[in-house]
């Protein structure tokens, strides 16, 4: 199918989703898969019949010297260093869960400045969709939280070959980029994978090598939704 029409179909899935809070959506995927720029396309699409909240694993970085702990290169602290989960949970996933506030935050850490975000929180609906980015969602400390869980499904090459146009500015040159993701993210994420197996667990899994012709490899049954 086209990208248009896959798009389509997972708006066509969430709009009917109601389990009585806010919708918590998991976009997830390897480094580079294109996952903030389909949460962003989704949440264009749904605004005009659903509240949208978009955020990201980005805002909930921990400090950097706990990050590079293991080294700067370590994949295993990429992995298991460089995000607060009890913090996700308690300032946005929590409020918007079964018996939640709804007064939420999508910020709580900015990994550029190494400094926390004190930003008042927001108030949802019940009928609100969030639309959440992000590497290693379906990890056993968030894995229940996701009313609905997407996997991006993308190759270590095809990761490695769009990092090598998206992050050049960001590392300074090919080979700054080629070093982090072989040393760090690529088998930052093969841990991941042995350890959670996300594809095996997300709801929705699509082979995204190419973002024109997504494949879709599993689409839920309504009945077995959460």
């Amino acid at each position: 199918m086209t990208e248009s029409e896959f798009l389509t179909r997972v708006v066509e899935l969430i709009r009917p989703m109601r389990p009585g809070h806010p919708l918590r959506v998991a976009v997830d995927g390897p480094d580079a898969a294109g996952k903030s720029s389909l949460a962003a396309e989704l949440a264009r699409r749904l605004a005009p019949v659903r509240e949208t909240i978009t955020a990201s694993v980005d805002g909930f970085h921990r400090p950097r010297a706990v990050r590079q702990r293991r080294g700067g290169l370590s994949a295993e602290g990429y992995y298991r260093d460089s995000f607060d989960y009890p913090a996700l949970r308690a300032a946005l996933l929590d409020p918007l869960g079964p018996g939640g506030s709804r007064r939420y935050r999508t910020v709580v850490f900015d990994h550029r400045t190494d400094q926390v975000v004190d930003l008042p929180p927001e108030q949802a609906t019940d009928d609100a969709v969030l639309l959440f980015d992000g590497v290693f969602l379906l990890r056993p400390e968030l894995r229940e939280q996701w009313d609905l869980a997407i996997y991006l499904a993308v190759s270590p090459a095809e990761s490695l070959r769009r990092a090598l146009v998206r992050d050049l500015e960001l590392f300074g040159s090919a080979e700054s980029v080629r070093e982090r993701y072989e040393a760090r993210y690529l088998p930052g994420q093969q841990l991941y994978r042995a350890e959670a197996d996300p594809a095996g667990r997300a709801d929705v899994l699509v082979d995204y090598d190419d973002p024109a012709r997504p494949r879709v490899l599993r689409w839920p049954a309504a009945r077995a939704l959460r």
